[in-house]
């Protein structure tokens, strides 16, 4: 017994010692069991010790042969205190022998070599979160657990799906050997660097952009700019169709807008300008600047018709309206979905955006003008720059076809089980903007799935910062898609996992849905103080041992894990590439040598001085120094040097346990 009750307060236990501490190791963060012969014992932690008392906060019950975190009675005076059992101590922590289901996340920092096993589906049905400052060791701790996952059971799950969207291209040196591992498994990467691609470049298909999507992509910010973008969306499939109906239904919209600016009241000229411009850009074989009209004796083309006299009037305004009204159609005509492109390009789109603009007055309206025109600007920069290669797909695909192929890893014939964006080579904007449609896509493929939830979908978002954010799309579209999948993401299938060194700057929505989190060491004040509020079961005392981790040890807390748990995160085999430079090698010996040869030799040697800087661009990055894992802090427990003097037992501990 290690000594008796003095004083309960709220959830903590005052308890005098009957232990000659000085003979024991440390006995901070071990668990205690309060036994009084009933049913239940109650579980704590011993948070803090002196010569003659510790202090120990309550953390759950045992009943049954079942932890249940959260102590719902308080122990008894007349309590046996004792150290926890081996075989309680599975009941916080999980078996030691992996079963099928289970995965491992770390070692125990606590209890010497205890694996911290912890069930698949109580971690991975759940929206999480990972935090820690960079070095702390959070790219490693991913790549750790996610190859545990896969690679640490002899049935690893195969049709799993992860979506990471990597913001420094690290993760595929972790993860593109799963295959040589396990046949069973594969990796697929894609890339966003379009000048030397060291994978498949990423493109989306423009046609499966709706108003949100396209919106995002432009940039707009004024709700009146999203009508523009919708009735482009509704024209362009149109506009760019052959059929005899939608020739039909094309010349109707064009000669709408014609109407409006023949009867706008602007002087002649303007309108003979205005009219001659909308049909340069704008036309069909039927209706055109040379379609002739023809009248009793003489039949003059469309454009001769709008000559303006010399007193500035055009004589035969009247029969340039009625010939324009001819193609007006009344009652509109339905068109048969086989006669409409949907397979279009950005060009396309930008084209008909300019007639949508035409057929909303922007002729007739500086405001109207002033609104629209920034989206128009902003297609036009998106069509002629280097952005344009990301939305350039080479044939027609359903989004359904479009997933699918996402997740088709075609040279090993297979789904594969991660899939890569390495974003790292586009501006935040962009990047954010390419999360966004790509994480709307996949969760309004599982929500408009006929078999709800019958796959699941987890999208990883490195240094989620930048991107899980709360923007303006709550205010232009009553949503924000990050937020919305963490509030309803998880009837659907689909998981939001968020990687961040910066939790403060993260929308308060998607942290507050996570269901677990993995703290890695943090020490920005804001931080931890956002740490404290918003994650459950953060003490002061937690608080404090997150600015002291060292690099790879975590703090876990959640629905998968049964108390908080301190662990270290062994290092992956192989490692993503998120090691810091390493400056003796760089400055001193010119860091590795790249593949035209060593570069300190090529910057000396003066007939080479060219090719360095021809090449300086493909350098190979310098590898760091071999970081070497750390091992556990915390007592030792197993193998006690002076376990002779100590007294005997069954139990998992080799100092007093019982009475």
């Amino acid at each position: 017994m290690i000594g008796t009750i003095e004083e309960i307060i709220d959830n903590t236990v005052f308890v005098k010692l009957s232990i000659n501490i000085n003979n024991q190791p440390n006995l901070v963060s071990l668990h205690v069991v309060f036994e009084d012969g009933s049913e239940r014992k109650v579980v704590g932690e011993i948070t803090n010790t002196n010569q003659t008392r510790m202090t120990v906060t309550l953390v759950g019950e045992i009943k049954d042969n079942q932890f249940t975190a959260g102590a719902s009675i308080k122990p008894s005076f007349k309590s046996n205190i004792r150290l926890i059992r081996k075989d309680e101590l599975a009941l916080l922590f999980g078996k030691q022998d992996l079963e099928q289901g289970y995965t491992n996340f770390g070692i125990s920092n606590i209890y010497h070599n205890y694996k911290i096993n912890i069930p698949v589906h109580s971690f991975f049905s759940g929206h999480f979160c990972i935090i820690g400052n960079s070095g702390s060791g959070k790219s490693c701790g991913v790549a750790s657990i996610l190859q545990n996952l896969y690679l640490s059971t002899p049935n690893p799950p195969v049709h799993s799906s992860f979506f990471f969207f990597d913001a420094y291209g690290e993760y595929s040196a972790a993860f593109s050997s799963l295959n040589e591992k396990n046949p069973q498994l594969s990796y697929k990467s894609y890339t966003t660097n379009i000048i030397n691609p060291e994978a498949e470049i990423l493109r989306i298909p423009i046609w499966l952009l709706d108003v949100d999507d396209l919106a995002l992509l432009l940039d707009a910010t004024d709700p009146a700019q999203l009508p523009i973008i919708e009735k482009t969306l509704k024209l362009v499939p149109i506009l760019t169709g052959t059929g005899d109906l939608v020739i039909k239904r094309k010349n109707d919209i064009i000669a709408r807008a014609l109407q409006d600016i023949l009867l706008s009241g602007n002087d002649s000229t303007k309108i003979r300008d205005q009219v001659i411009g909308v049909l340069t850009k704008f036309n069909t074989p039927t209706l055109k600047l040379d379609s002739p009209i023809v009248q009793p004796g003489y039949t003059r083309s469309l454009k001769q018709c709008l000559f303006v006299d010399k007193t500035g009037k055009m004589q035969e305004m009247e029969l340039v309206v009625e010939f324009i009204r001819s193609f007006i159609i009344e009652n509109e005509i339905e068109i048969p979905e086989e006669e409409l492109n949907r397979f279009y390009s950005l060009s396309d789109l930008e084209m008909a955006m300019e007639f949508a603009l035409v057929s909303e007055g922007i002729l007739k309206s500086d405001k109207v003008y002033d609104t629209a025109n920034i989206v128009s600007v902003r297609l036009h920069s998106l069509v002629t720059g280097d952005n344009r290669h990301y939305f350039d797909y080479p044939k027609y695909l359903t989004r359904e076809q479009f997933i699918d192929t996402l997740l088709w890893d075609q040279e090993k014939n297979m789904f594969a089980q991660i899939v890569n964006f390495n974003i790292n080579y586009i501006d935040d904007r962009m990047a954010k903007v390419i999360a966004k449609i790509i994480s709307r896509m996949l969760f309004l493929q599982m929500s408009h799935s006929k078999k709800r939830a019958n796959r699941a979908f987890h999208i990883v978002m490195e240094e989620a910062h930048r991107y899980v954010q709360h923007d303006h799309d709550v205010d232009l579209f009553g949503y924000n898609i990050f937020e919305r999948i963490t509030k309803e993401g998880r009837k659907y299938g689909v998981f939001l996992a968020l990687i961040t060194q910066r939790p403060s700057e993260l929308s308060d929505t998607c942290v507050s849905q996570c269901s677990n989190f993995l703290i890695f060491r943090t020490i920005h004040p804001v931080d931890l103080k956002y740490i404290k509020e918003i994650v459950p079961n953060v003490s002061q005392e937690i608080s404090l041992q997150l600015k002291n981790l060292k690099p790879g040890n975590c703090i876990a807390f959640g629905s998968a894990f049964r108390v908080p748990t301190v662990m270290y995160v062994p290092l992956p085999d192989p490692m993503p590439l998120s090691n810091d430079v390493d400056l003796d090698s760089v400055w001193y010996h010119g860091g590795e040598a790249d593949d035209q040869g060593d570069v300190m030799n090529i910057m000396t040697n003066q007939a080479s001085q060219q090719k360095f800087l021809d090449t300086i661009g493909t350098v190979a990055p310098v590898s760091p120094a071999a970081i070497q894992p750390v091992a556990p802090i915390g007592v030792q427990v197993v193998g006690n040097t002076n376990a002779s003097a100590q007294p005997a037992g069954n139990t998992f501990f080799n100092y007093p346990t019982g009475s």
